[in-house]
């Protein structure tokens, strides 16, 4: 394991991780790509492994509330940091942060931990990326589930970019955005200060503790080691050959379970689970559930209650 990041790589020190609340889970690393990859491993080795992908721009702090609930159930839960967030090596350079890289890493983790006969919940960019990493490695999993997430396909090529390497936003494209997502878009990139927390605390119904909202900055100490979660935004649109590749050859015939667990009040994605349940046979006569008072990050306004969903769905077979 690499004791120092490389040239051009930040690695938050560890003191910005200490005693934050709720948040008392022993760290685990993989180098991949020349990165060291943070991860949360909990549970017995041997038990069905539920792999919980974060978004942006959250890190795996958003699931503090559900990995309880679902180790005590008898399962084993991974929560990795994407490159960029959390405990995760970030690359200073925005032009590092590709959707495609993100993809490959988190395939690489999976395929390094062997995960197998494994439950995928993601939300937000967690199903953007997570549903490709299954796309990738179909045999691993045995079901799925998609929080207030998306998988956008289309005719176009790869390497469409929203917003350019100095920051110039494409106007006509964006103009074409839906409204929720437009501001969102417009906002990551002109914020003087990137503050993950406050981003965070907007979506949501709680009315997060100040220490709450500080934890969502921990990984972020200054604005030099945001690039990942400013760049995000703009690389939805990077990927939708290969997104319609992966529907085309993968979820079409998809008959394993596939569930929806969309919260009540997103206004970006929260009418997004019609996609699914319309596109792949294994969502078909599954127990789809309204995460009710929850917003865009429902993990954190109603983690407890998404875990039971989780474990209900995954011990259900099939």
């Amino acid at each position: 394991m690499s004791e120092s990041p490389a040239p051009g790589i930040l690695r938050t020190p560890d003191a910005c991780f200490e005693n934050l609340p709720g948040y008392a889970f022993a760290p685990h690393y993989l180098d991949i790509d020349g990165l060291r990859f943070h991860y949360l491993d909990e549970g017995p080795a041997d038990a069905p492994p539920v792999l919980l992908i974060h978004g942006e721009p959250s890190w795996c702090y958003l699931y503090r509330k559900m990995i309880p609930g679902i180790v005590a159930a008898g399962f084993r839960a991974i929560a990795p940091d994407l490159m960029g967030f959390g405990r995760s090596d970030k690359p200073a350079e925005r032009s590092a942060h590709t959707y495609a890289r993100h993809v490959a890493q988190m395939t690489e983790l999976v395929v390094r931990l062997d995960l197998q006969n494994a439950t995928l919940f993601c939300q937000d960019w967690g199903g953007l990326i997570g549903l490709r990493v299954l796309a990738n490695e179909p045999d691993r999993f045995a079901r799925a589930i998609a929080a207030n997430t998306a998988l956008p396909d289309g005719p176009l090529d790869d390497g469409l970019v929203l917003v350019d390497e100095a920051g110039n936003i494409n106007e006509a494209m964006v103009g074409t955005l839906p409204g929720a997502f437009k501001q969102w878009l417009i906002a990551s990139q002109t914020m003087p200060v990137f503050n993950s927390g406050l981003v965070v605390q907007s979506g949501t119904v709680s009315d997060l503790p100040d220490d709450i909202v500080a934890a969502y900055n921990a990984p972020f100490p200054d604005e030099s080691y945001t690039a990942g979660p400013r760049a995000m935004p703009t690389l939805v649109a990077s990927q939708l050959a290969s997104n319609a590749r992966a529907w085309n050859d993968v979820y079409a015939h998809w008959t394993k379970p596939f569930l929806t667990a969309f919260s009540d009040s997103d206004p970006i994605l929260g009418r997004n689970y019609k996609v699914f349940q319309e596109r792949i046979p294994g969502a078909q006569g599954q127990p789809h559930v309204t995460i009710e008072q929850a917003g865009h990050f429902l993990q954190e306004d109603q983690g407890e209650r998404l875990a039971e969903e989780v474990v209900a769905f995954a011990r259900a077979g099939g």
